[in-house]
């Protein structure tokens, strides 16, 4: 792969028009932050949105002024990588209720002139969807080339092209789910319990008593990285390895797989500054999703208004979003006969998968984005001679 496109820089967009939830509460404004890498060509054909996975942020390529560290994606968004940005316009956005700069619970509510904290509202794939419209106007944008995204992006991006089929000419789904199953949502309640278990978590107006609940965070980013990763992976890696070679028969940290993840923890609550708060409400939008449950749990009728194509991905040491759940996409969108394509990647690395480097997943993705870049060319060609 090549390198990194270089300095980039985040742009914020307001919206003044009162946003009306999912969940029935209304956000008076809001901002949303987000950046652009690539030239939107004449005719804002060759526009691809990226939809960021829980933790993640706009910040999906290219470096800050200052900094060494690279977009959350930079090995796959770039010149002559498989999002091509000499070839592509493309977008990320952080999410509504997130804490890289969209409005969320630590952004202040302009109502009472406090910080949102545990009043900001409970936010949905849809109220994201909705807001990315928004955005997608903001830009000038007519119809995205595709729309992309990985776990918790990947069912926005199902949600765009079922709310708005018109919108999207391709979808892509990477190592995500039509919906959370039972053990899945377990693992998310478990992880909220240790943020709102913490003493200094104050009910989720900590910013207000001027602490951070980061045991309870660390703890929470331990029991999701430990479903990231494989145990092939952490076999390999780890094994039974000791930090100082011998049993000290104790409770310290003896394995190096506890100090891997105690320091993964660590790292998230205060390196990362993760807001609590933004945790509790991803894990929930991610528990929420359910598109099939308006029909009678039929995914296929869900499925059934969506008309741009599919690339779906699945890992096949994921256990936390299984092939098998992959298939299900994929039997829904043929049972539509929509136009899909499906690929079963072998890796090691379980969930974490789609983040990094992978030759056969490397070539999935930039056959199907030339594929893109065809269609692009092929419809600015026939509206050229019509």
């Amino acid at each position: 792969m090549t390198d990194s496109i270089g300095l980039v820089a985040p742009q914020t967009m307001h919206v003044s028009t009162p946003l009306e939830m999912v969940s029935g509460s209304v956000l008076p404004e809001y901002d949303l932050v987000y950046e652009t890498y690539g030239t939107l060509n004449d005719d804002a054909s060759n526009a691809v949105l990226i939809c960021h996975a829980l933790s993640g942020n706009h910040h999906v390529a290219g470096q800050y002024e200052g900094e060494k560290a690279r977009g959350w994606w930079d090995g796959y968004i770039g010149p002559g990588k498989p999002i091509d940005t000499d070839q592509f316009f493309v977008v990320c956005s952080n999410n509504l209720g997130g804490c890289h700069g969209s409005t969320g619970p630590a952004s202040i509510n302009p109502e009472t002139g406090k910080v949102y904290g545990p009043d900001f509202p409970i936010v949905t794939c849809k109220d994201w969807v909705h807001s990315q419209n928004t955005l997608r106007e903001h830009l000038n944008i007519d119809r995205w080339a595709a729309v992309i995204g990985g776990s918790m992006g990947g069912m926005q991006v199902m949600q765009w092209a079922m709310d708005y089929p018109d919108k999207i000419r391709h979808a892509v789904v990477i190592a995500s789910a039509p919906k959370l199953s039972a053990q899945n949502i377990a693992f998310n309640e478990v992880a909220r319990r240790a943020i709102m278990t913490d003493p200094d978590f104050h009910n989720g107006r900590f910013i207000e008593m001027n602490t951070t609940p980061k045991r309870g965070l660390a703890l929470a980013r331990m029991l999701g990285h430990l479903t990231y990763l494989s145990d092939d992976m952490m076999g390999s890696k780890f094994g039974r390895e000791l930090r100082e070679g011998k049993l000290k028969y104790n409770f310290d940290v003896e394995f190096q797989v506890e100090s891997y993840l105690r320091y993964q923890g660590e790292k998230f609550a205060t390196k990362q500054n993760f807001d609590a708060n933004t945790y509790l409400l991803m894990t929930k939008a991610l528990d929420y999703f359910d598109p099939a449950s308006e029909y009678d749990d039929n995914l296929t009728e869900a499925l059934a208004g969506a008309t741009a194509k599919f690339l779906v991905v699945s890992f096949t040491t994921d256990w936390r979003f299984s092939p098998e759940r992959s298939h299900e996409i994929v039997k829904a969108l043929l049972d539509n006969d929509a136009d899909v394509c499906y690929a079963e990647v072998s890796s090691q690395h379980g969930h974490d998968a789609f983040l990094l480097p992978n030759d056969h997943y490397e070539g999935v993705f930039r056959t199907y984005m030339k594929r893109v870049l065809t269609d692009i060319q092929e419809t600015s060609n026939t509206e050229e001679h019509a």
